[in-house]
């Protein structure tokens, strides 16, 4: 895959010299940002892309490493998928995935072995590193509010698409929509040549972190920007495992919505306090409707459907139920699952409300968006007040599958 630098000029020029009067205009902290970055970025990317080069002549034989059965939690954001995918990442005899330290420092497998070694010298005298690192991580990534981010904590890996300049979330730092490709669209909208080779380089970085690690586990991704390439999904790994979450879409759209525009608050300074609404919402559309369409033409007991109002209860007998459907192995990795959701349970309840009013829509504009989805799930029409929210690891929860 051959970095998509035609897009980060366009982006650059755009940024520089087109970006009055947009969600990105060049001004404030967004001033700062533009030059923190492309004072940075272009080194940090020869210097990543220096060590994955090196791979194929150190490590040649990642290339040749199997991924065997991974698994995919996908559906929109804020449909529970971080905490199911923090739930499994506990079983760490069975799954193994992408930190955010991995994605974004270490994704070659010579930075992950040359990392191992300064972590051994580290532990040998009293771990100074490791306690600056914790320290540091808390005070900055740490700060980040709704989605809860951490150096040593599993993070999407639609992030480690940003080594090659093709990810959606470049949206993020860059909040000029109509100038990005349509990757909330993967399957339909990007050529399929440009598709594989995206998802040749995914899985060449899903290779040097199993080759790396050197244990035989199975891999865990949880991506929710991945629900729109479930069909480039099955096409490069034949026997994934798709978990899909389903949340009703009163519940899920202002809660998008809300981190969304938190995220782009993060890198600019947007004129609107919550831009894109139609985009997104026809993204979310899109998230519902091409991955249950997909799961509907290709009937198969490698992915199954779960609804977060379901999942709320009875976690476990989701989480068990999967293990046994997607032929994972039952032991103590299962029973440590089980511990900590008794210890989460019942300990965090969101303080982040919405209103429909303040975004933009009316709570009938969203029933009359999703007319199938409210339908197929016979999810509640009422007006809803948000009781509770996923927050990272911590969370109430329980689950029911879907068949």
């Amino acid at each position: 895959m051959v970095y998509n630098i035609s897009l980060f000029m366009r982006l650059a020029y755009r940024s520089i010299f087109k970006s009055r009067g947009t969600n990105g205009e060049l001004k404030g902290k967004r001033l700062g940002f533009m030059l923190l970055f492309y004072l940075v970025w272009p080194i940090y990317t020869l210097w990543t892309w220096a060590f994955l080069l090196l791979d194929d002549l150190l490590f040649p034989g990642y290339k040749m490493k199997a991924v065997e059965k991974p698994l995919f939690i996908l559906g929109n954001f804020r449909s529970g998928s971080t905490y199911l995918y923090r739930l499994f990442s506990h079983d760490a005899s069975t799954f193994t995935s992408l930190r955010t330290a991995d994605i974004f420092f270490a994704p070659s497998v010579t930075q992950k072995k040359l990392l191992h070694v300064v972590a051994s010298v580290d532990s040998e005298i009293g771990h100074p590193l490791k306690n600056f690192l914790l320290h540091l991580d808390k005070r900055t990534l740490g700060q980040v509010h709704i989605h809860h981010v951490g150096l040593f904590e599993p993070e999407e890996d639609e992030n480690i698409l940003l080594h090659i300049w093709s990810s959606f979330f470049i949206g993020f730092m860059f909040p000029f929509w109509k100038d990005l490709p349509r990757y909330e669209f993967f399957d339909e909208a990007i050529p399929a040549p440009e598709r594989r080779s995206i998802m040749r380089f995914y899985k060449s970085c899903i290779q040097r972190h199993l080759y790396a690690t050197g244990a035989k586990r199975i891999y865990l991704s949880k991506n929710p920007a991945f629900s729109a390439k479930i069909q480039s999904l099955v096409e490069t790994f034949p026997d994934a495992r798709i978990l899909y979450l389903v949340r009703n879409p009163l519940d899920m759209e202002p809660s998008t919505i809300s981190w969304l525009s938190y995220a782009w608050g993060i890198f600019s300074v947007p004129k609107e306090r919550y831009p894109f609404r139609k985009e997104v919402l026809a993204m979310t559309k899109y998230w519902y409707r091409h991955p249950l369409k997909f799961i509907d033409d290709h009937p198969s007991d490698q992915w199954q459907v779960v609804v977060y109002d379901d999942l709320m209860r009875e976690p476990m007998r989701v989480i068990r139920t999967l293990y046994r459907q997607f032929d994972y192995p039952i032991g103590e990795g299962l029973e440590k699952v089980t511990s900590e959701v008794e210890a989460d349970k019942d300990q965090y309840k969101s303080d982040h409300l919405y209103s429909y009013e303040d975004m933009g829509y009316s709570r009938q504009e969203i029933i009359d968006a999703f007319p199938d989805i409210f339908e197929r799930f016979h999810f509640d029409r009422r007006e809803l007040l948000p009781r509770f929210e996923l927050h990272s690891g911590n969370s109430i929860a329980a689950g029911v599958l879907l068949k």
